[in-house]
């Protein structure tokens, strides 16, 4: 007894020591961080520094496009990206102003009665604004198909900027309904504190958020007040485009968004504008938080979307947001104090719900896109189940490669053997029981059988496997990352989640597996995105680097917990072959579950090296009968579309192309 209380006290001195040597070296950290931030200031304050300037953004746009084309990989990425470009760029003649209402259209709008003609209040603070970008922001509100809005204007302008006040009371004479409210501000409070003055002019019982220096679509409060009345909206939001100079159709990038996905907007701001929500979703909090100025919206939206019950993503291009110097829209260097705001909102929405003792980190897409590393609790027990037939060198890289890369300690391996025929796999197998670790894998027999069934051969192994968490691996699988089983499992343990799926390259690091949408491919089933792309291309908005919510993903790499997986009933066996995991997914989100997937767990997929391709013969007619059995047993999800994945764009390809072919419909369209 006395030895063991010997060894806790002199155990709690040695942290006590360690404790106090890493508290003076984080003292002294901290005196070199402000001494560095010191001289900083005294450089940027400097008149070299300001003479710089030009140089220094045109240094940046070079090195911007250099690691842009070095991203796309090879001469044939570099093709691929400018086909894709030249499909975004007819597009993109169909989203300005040719898609604005003409004159019968406006009147039938203008004159459409709804069951609640609710009001929304427009807040907009306005700061120094240059003349036409005002004039243009107001006169997108007053031109609004739909009348009953309110424009709350809060100036914090200088004294050099009297006319922002003449030109908005211009605006209040001519509109002559009292529609456009405006205080001119004694103290300029910023963002955050500006638009807070903005709302406290607001009336409505919707509030919507416009930047100074943006258009608004004229049919957009039309369409959003369709929404509230048809679907019950408290919270609604648009996809929206970038563009310079003095007209809308000179777009640089328009931004088709995926409906509420909640792990797609932790990492990356992707709702942003135009946010319009019911009014009592503020329930007597602030609006924008000065504390995360720079990202106030990024806050606000997590938020708000916490609190809302039915969040509505209306897939058209709705909002202008105009790029020049100094705006967001431009780049993150005009505004390098949203990136730790950026981090403080997702940090504070994080611990809202719970979690503790997490990291957010920047990704290489872009500086205020995260990747969020969360705590693992406990030590689970993981099986990896792996079906098997003969193919003894596929086999044996994907367990060398488990054994050598993980560094998750506690879990086993299950083969599942299946109809092998030749000596060498045999020979295998005996190997294996003489390994030093032996005892982590486990070979079962699941017995001769005419035709092969992925679905019975993997729930036969996963009967046989022992751990609180499975996760379904292909034997052409070769581990990468060396934590993946860490950083599924992060997800996989969260109570929302229900599969877990990893991204896989082919061999010569093209995408494979980034996630499943439905719908995509020649047989309008589900296909991988961003299929056949560069493994250092960053995707659609950075897609690539960032977990997000996904309908589905492959079960050649997936990770669900054993609960889940039992408690929709695992694979359906009359999926022999393909489409199993998928249909394993849409059962999970049946259930209310999201399916995530995550870049930072990668593998190589030596896809159908094992059992070839199913492109012609019996494989192609069994492919085409599951096919069929899909469509017809998710045909409501089907016709609904992935809500992941924006109705905008075409289903003929996986690398996010707009539907050029389907542009009239889609555009005019009613959503």
């Amino acid at each position: 007894m006395e030895d063991k209380q010997f060894d806790y006290k002199s155990a709690y001195e040695k942290e006590r020591l360690k404790t106090a040597d890493l508290s003076e070296r984080i003292a002294k950290l901290e005196e070199e961080r402000d001494e560095a931030i010191r001289k900083l200031d005294k450089i940027k304050t400097s008149k070299l520094w300001a003479i710089s300037g030009p140089f220094r953004r045109f240094y940046h746009y070079v090195k911007r496009q250099n690691n842009r084309i070095r991203n796309l990989g090879s001469i044939r990425g570099i093709i691929a990206k400018i086909g894709y470009k030249k499909r975004e760029k007819k597009a993109m003649s169909h989203f300005g102003t040719a898609s604005f209402p003409d004159e019968a259209k406006r009147l039938e709008e203008s004159q459409a009665v709804f069951p609640n003609m609710v009001k929304i209040s427009i807040l907009t603070p306005v700061y120094n604004t240059p003349e036409k970008f005002l004039r243009d922001m107001i006169e997108s509100v007053t031109s609004q198909t739909y009348q009953n809005w309110q424009l709350c204007l809060a100036d914090g302008s200088d004294d050099e900027h009297t006319y922002v006040g003449q030109i908005i009371k211009e605006y209040q004479e001519k509109d002559g309904k009292g529609r456009i409210c405006y205080q001119k501000l004694k103290v300029n409070a910023g963002i955050s504190g500006n638009t807070n003055e903005c709302l406290k002019m607001a009336d409505g019982e919707y509030i919507g958020l416009f930047d100074h220096d943006d258009i608004l679509h004229p049919e957009a409060l039309y369409v959003y007040v369709k929404a509230i009345n048809e679907q019950g909206a408290d919270y609604i939001y648009c996809d929206e485009t970038t563009f310079h100079g003095n007209s809308i159709d000179h777009m640089e990038t328009m931004h088709f968004k995926p409906d509420y996905a909640v792990d797609t907007l932790r990492a990356n701001n992707y709702i942003c504008h135009f946010s319009v929500f019911k009014r009592t979703l503020l329930d007597g909090t602030e609006l924008f938080r000065k504390e995360f100025d720079g990202s106030q919206d990024h806050d606000m939206i997590l938020r708000l979307t916490d609190e809302a019950k039915n969040i509505v993503h209306i897939p058209r291009i709705l909002y202008y947001w105009r790029s020049h110097a100094g705006s967001v829209a431009s780049g993150i260097e005009a505004k390098t104090y949203a990136i730790e705001a950026a981090r403080g909102a997702v940090a504070d929405h994080l611990k809202r719900h719970g979690y503790k003792h997490f990291k957010i980190t920047s990704t290489k897409a872009f500086e205020t896109i995260f990747k969020i590393s969360y705590e693992i609790e406990g030590r689970p027990k993981i099986s990896i189940v792996i079906p098997n037939c003969d193919h003894a060198d596929d086999l044996r890289r994907c367990i060398t490669s488990i054994k050598e890369k993980s560094t998750w300690d506690n879990y086993e391996i299950i083969v599942v053997e299946n109809n092998s025929k030749t000596d060498e796999i045999r020979q295998y197998y005996k190997e294996l029981t003489k390994e030093p670790w032996a005892s982590l894998v486990k070979v079962v027999d699941f017995g001769s059988q005419d035709k092969f069934n992925y679905s019975d051969v993997m729930n036969f192994g996963i009967k046989h496997s022992e751990g609180d968490y499975i996760v379904l691996l292909n034997n052409d699988i070769q581990i990468i990352t060396v934590n993946w089983m860490e950083e599924m499992l992060m997800y996989a343990q969260r109570s929302d989640v229900g599969a877990v799926g990893a991204k896989l390259y082919f061999p010569d690091r093209k995408i494979q597996h980034a996630g499943v949408i439905l719908g995509l491919g020649a047989h309008r089933t589900a296909g991988h995105s961003h299929y056949g792309m560069e493994g250092t291309n960053l995707g659609y908005m950075g897609r690539l680097c960032y977990a997000q919510d996904m309908s589905a993903v492959t079960g050649a790499c997936l990770m669900i917990s054993r609960a889940k997986y039992d408690e929709v009933g695992g694979l359906d066996p009359s999926f022999a072959i393909s489409l199993n995991d998928v249909d394993l997914c849409l059962k999970l989100r049946k259930k209310g579950y999201l399916n995530v997937f995550t870049p930072f767990a990668e593998a190589y997929h030596h896809e159908s090296a094992s059992r070839g391709l199913d492109d012609s013969g019996e494989k192609a007619e069994r492919y085409n009968r599951e096919s069929e059995q899909f469509r017809n047993k998710w045909k409501d999800i089907l016709e609904k579309g992935d809500p992941y994945y924006n109705k905008n764009f075409t289903l003929d390809r996986s690398d996010f192309s707009v539907n050029v072919d389907g542009l009239g419909d889609t555009v005019l369209g009613d959503h």
